[in-house]
């Protein structure tokens, strides 16, 4: 078998099991015609999405050889998934982040039934909303979990538009 058609027999594989954890994330997916696919980046970084519903999961912790029902794999999916639901603003904002990475850790959770991280229990339990100093919290929060190297910093707390009214004194 080519490289591939492993690919796609795996992202098949996985799919699926993602439609016993949430038929709409799997069903976004085959709708979208999302691509998955591997590529090499830093070692902070798990997956990543970008414009044109691709995401990409980092081969230094994934590969083919990563069991389609692994539960970081399916809760980093979930993640970049949500990304793509959110919109190009919102993903890249810490309201968005905020969301993703509540959204990971539980279905992970959920699946391995470990708690969570210590780093992350105070996370999980920020409310998601527009509160300024809570979207700060959450933003260093990320990166006492992810290291400096994850660059919550260089986001805006709100998505473009609604950060920019903020900024020109237009809302909260």
């Amino acid at each position: 078998m080519s490289s591939n058609q492993s690919l796609i027999v795996w992202k098949q594989a996985v799919v699926q099991n993602l439609a016993g954890l949430d038929a709409e994330m799997a069903n976004f997916i085959r709708e979208r015609r999302v691509s998955i696919s591997f590529r090499e980046c830093g070692a902070h970084v798990g997956a990543f999405w970008l414009p044109g519903n691709r995401i990409y999961l980092n081969l230094r912790h994934y590969s083919l050889r990563t069991d389609p029902k692994d539960p970081r794999i399916q809760s980093i999916l979930i993640h970049e998934i949500r990304h793509l639901q959110q919109g190009f603003f919102t993903a890249l904002s810490i309201y968005g982040e905020l969301e993703a990475w509540q959204l990971q850790f539980r279905v992970q959770q959920e699946l391995t039934g470990e708690p969570y991280h210590p780093n992350l229990v105070e996370l999980m339990s920020l409310p998601l909303g527009w509160d300024r100093a809570v979207l700060r919290r959450a933003q260093a929060l990320m990166q006492v979990y992810a290291s400096q190297a994850y660059r919550s910093d260089l986001l805006p707390l709100y998505p473009w538009g609604r950060e920019l009214k903020y900024r020109l004194g237009f809302g909260s």
